[in-house]
């Protein structure tokens, strides 16, 4: 049985004003009142027990005879996937912002706004607009499906494509053979004897797949589908946060823009749950909405995105030659190049772990396996945003989470804003000076073997989910050796140039490579600040220069 799911309302004084600012989504939600704590937390752990999803709590600042934060608290221990909204009459406005900034900063509720004063205030129904947004894309069984697999089982490869088609923003649900909506997709098949898992796509498609790649291509179409007589102005290798601005402001310059794309539209940045301190976002934005939005915006200018084709080679154009980008689905030339791949998380090297990627243990956030980890206790491995992000967005889900770092804290390595997040929820727990040295199971993850740095003495946990975020590695194999690089193989720009390879004396430009034509944005660039909006500065500064090269070409 499927059940409506519910925006809870909680005031003593004021709950008829927001019932009819709340009526909008009637429609859509289920929206029931409750006038004290004690009936909230009653009435919720009724609706949890009887399987009714809760996407949005909704309480009167101040509430009466005790802290908001408090009852928003125990609220979230009751149903921590629910999104947290707290609200305020004019007449404690300006005195509860001051009230609950500290709560909005270790993130105890998801916003706080000032409660509506009349018809249509919709900057308020945009805030809570996005917080539904955010708890459907997470949390939220998809209505309508965009995308079906059909298996018997959720294996490996289903749960990574979940995790790509969650991070294209395709709503997608898994369905056995024998279900009702496997039995519709599987009589349009024309194998009589399907290889699993079988996807269905929204345009009738429907077929066995055997990669992520295969999905990518009947989504997105492959590189040689590109005239090949055609020229592009600019190939961007890379479609994370440098890729897009650079997608964005390239193509809205009237430039013939072309991205390619490994994996999914977004990169690291995509995979994290919630960016809150990206300029602009003041309620945050998950990196999957920012990276759809950037894509969407740069096919309205024109720009043609290829995804589930990695570049293998780099072929330098000469005496005026376009450059050639190669890839296992066709060939790309381009007047110029800007290389935005981004960085690989490092991988941990222990075998008996490797063996179960994708059955408990994820290298990156991996947002669609966060739902299986109701329950379970789970480790992040990883010091930076990204780790804390994944931390903090698994924790609605487990029923704990341990992250582990190789430092004393992670005060070098992480957001202040974050840090004092995962400090304040209750299912988080930092531990310093330590390191996963082992771990196994039978068919999935089971156990984890811990060892502390300064200790020398190892300790073992049943565990459920293991999600490593840990360093950041460059890969350009692909590149060829006249782009120079350093020692870690990340790509140098500008004055970091060795000054044998300048031309008349003269270093590179700032985020031009030693290859003429060719530049570099982001992560993969030597000396970058690996943050999303520094990245997607340099994506958007590295279109001048590309006008610059163009024109000079021209000459």
């Amino acid at each position: 049985m499927t059940h409506t799911p519910a925006i809870v309302v909680l005031s003593g004084s004021h709950l008829d004003t927001l019932l009819t600012q709340f009526a909008r989504y009637s429609g859509e939600y289920a929206v029931i009142p409750t006038s004290t704590p004690l009936a909230a937390k009653q009435l919720i752990g009724t609706m949890v027990a009887d399987g009714i999803p809760i996407a949005l709590l909704v309480v009167d600042h101040p509430v009466q005879g005790v802290e908001t934060e408090q009852v928003l608290a125990k609220l979230r221990h009751l149903v921590p996937t629910a999104r947290r909204l707290a609200v305020s009459h004019w007449d404690h406005f300006r005195q509860g912002a001051v009230e609950m900034r500290t709560p909005v900063a270790t993130g105890a509720i998801d916003a706080f706004m000032l409660m509506p004063r009349g018809k249509r205030d919709e900057e308020f129904h945009v805030a809570v607009g996005e917080l539904l947004n955010d708890w459907n894309a997470t949390v939220a069984t998809p209505e309508v499906e965009s995308i079906q697999i059909i298996n018997p089982e959720k294996d490996a490869l289903t749960r990574e494509l979940l995790d790509y088609l969650g991070r294209v923003g395709a709503p997608t649900g898994v369905h056995t053979p024998e279900s009702e909506a496997g039995q519709q997709a599987l009589a349009r098949l024309d194998e009589a004897s399907p290889q699993w898992p079988v996807v269905a796509t929204y345009n009738g498609d429907v077929g066995s797949v055997r990669s992520v790649r295969d999905v990518a291509t009947r989504l997105y179409g492959r590189p040689d589908e590109i005239e090949t007589e055609q020229v592009a102005d600019v190939v961007v290798v890379g479609a994370g946060p440098a890729g897009l601005a650079s997608a964005v402001y390239a193509s809205s310059e009237g430039l013939r823009t072309v991205v390619l794309e490994s994996e999914a539209i977004g990169g690291q940045a995509g995979t994290s749950s919630m960016i809150r301190n990206y300029l602009g976002f003041p309620r945050g934005i998950s990196g999957m909405r920012l990276a759809q939005r950037a894509r969407l915006q740069a096919i309205r200018f024109g720009t043609q995105f290829y995804t589930g084709w990695p570049a293998v080679e780099l072929v330098p154009g000469r005496d005026g030659q376009p450059h050639r980008v190669v890839t296992e689905g066709g060939d790309v030339r381009a007047r110029t190049v800007v290389i935005a791949t981004g960085v690989e998380y490092r991988r941990l090297g222990i075998d008996s772990l490797e063996e179960l990627v994708g059955r408990g243990v994820h290298y990156g956030a991996a947002m669609a396996a966060s739902r299986e980890m109701e329950g379970r206790d789970v480790v992040v491995v990883g010091g930076g945003n990204s780790a804390g992000q994944a931390a903090v967005h698994l924790a609605r889900f487990a029923r704990s989470v341990a992250v582990v770092v190789r430092r004393d804290d992670l005060s070098a390595t992480m957001s202040a804003y974050l840090i004092k997040e995962l400090d304040a929820n209750p299912r988080i727990t930092v531990y310093g000076r330590a390191q996963v040295v082992d771990g196994g199971g039978e068919d999935r993850l089971e156990w984890l073997e811990f060892e502390h740095r300064d200790k020398e003495h190892r300790k073992r946990l049943e565990v459920g989910g293991l999600f490593l975020l840990i360093g950041a590695e460059p890969h350009c194999d692909w590149l060829p050796q006249e782009l120079a690089r350093d020692e870690r193989g990340f790509v140098l720009t500008g004055r970091q140039v060795p000054q044998e390879r300048w031309e008349e004396e003269l270093p590179p430009t700032p985020l031009t490579t030693s290859v003429p034509g060719v530049f570099a944005a982001g992560d993969i660039r030597a000396g970058s600040m690996k943050r999303v909006a520094s990245a997607t500065g340099e994506g958007a500064s590295v279109v001048s220069l590309v006008h610059g090269y163009l024109d000079e070409q021209r000459r």
